[in-house]
């Protein structure tokens, strides 16, 4: 026991371990997810209904997005942000997501609305495309998720996907978040209403902190009668200065910043929104 303990809570070696897909294959944690997504007073996995309504209109006029614009949401979950901007009648909307859960409710409600949205599953940092967008969207700090390779993999998917005057629109956790968090140690029965599983389970939830690279890490180990596994749940924060310096190499650049992917003035926050075009030239 001692062993087994002692295993689960050493903190591992930043970025090492991936296990963001359990969060959307497995079924039962799946249907969790999506739970969570809908829940229009919740900000779990989904921003609040009410923030998206103030979110997709702010977008719509910012980047005066018409019949004719071409827009892809990253991430797009159970469609909230793709259904609301199709049904303000831009062009072309197209979801990417890699839970089949999440884009079959996304898919359904499209139908219902009579609207035309676009919908790949899949990982999206393995998608092409050959048309170019005028708005790309990454909501919820869905970058923040990735590691330093899968980012640089994403900003060279996004330089080659945005339209030439097009534009990026994401939010990111930020350097103040990242100096308020702390490493933490938990054992629960069941932990987070039965989240993890429909059958009895212990979760030690271990919560470390990597200062040099501004990396926090939930590892959940999730221990049953027949078996045991485990979640991390990375995050990167950053400060304008290190995510302008990434996108530089590929091509791309701040162009504005924003509290939120509302349009709220900057101010230092756990979250900044940024719009992000191509480089301008020198």
């Amino acid at each position: 026991m001692f062993k087994k303990i002692n295993q689960a809570t050493t903190k591992p070696i930043v970025w090492s371990q991936y296990t963001a897909d359990v969060l959307w294959t497995d079924e039962h944690i799946a249907k969790q997810m999506l739970s969570f997504h809908l829940n229009p007073d919740l900000s779990l996995a989904s921003r609040t209904a009410s923030f998206i309504e103030e979110s997709v209109a702010w977008l719509v006029s910012e980047f005066k997005l018409n019949e004719t614009s071409q827009v892809i949401d990253f991430g797009c979950g159970p469609g909230l942000y793709t259904h609301r901007i199709k049904a303000k009648g831009i062009g072309t909307v197209v979801g990417l997501d890699f839970s089949s859960n999440s884009l079959s409710y996304a898919s359904e409600q499209a139908k219902q609305a009579n609207l035309a949205i676009e919908y790949n599953y899949g990982n999206y940092l393995e998608y092409s495309d050959t048309r170019k967008f005028d708005l790309i969207t990454l909501v919820m700090c869905d970058l923040c998720a990735l590691n330093p390779d899968q980012r640089a993999l994403l900003y060279t998917k996004f330089k080659s996907l945005l339209a030439p005057n097009g534009s990026i629109a994401l939010d990111v956790y930020t350097a103040t978040r990242f100096a308020s968090q702390n490493e933490s140690l938990e054992l629960e029965k069941n932990s987070m209403n039965g989240f993890w599983s429909e059958k009895d389970y212990w979760c030690i939830k271990s919560s470390f902190k990597y200062e040099d690279e501004k990396v926090t890490l939930d590892q959940y180990v999730i221990s049953q009668e027949d078996k045991e596994w485990s979640v991390f749940n990375w995050l990167q924060h950053f400060t304008i200065e290190e995510l302008s310096q990434e996108l530089a190499t590929h091509g791309l650049e701040v162009k504005s910043t924003y509290s939120d992917l509302k349009g709220t003035p900057y101010q230092d926050g756990d979250e900044m929104a940024l719009v992000i075009g191509h480089k301008s030239e020198a």
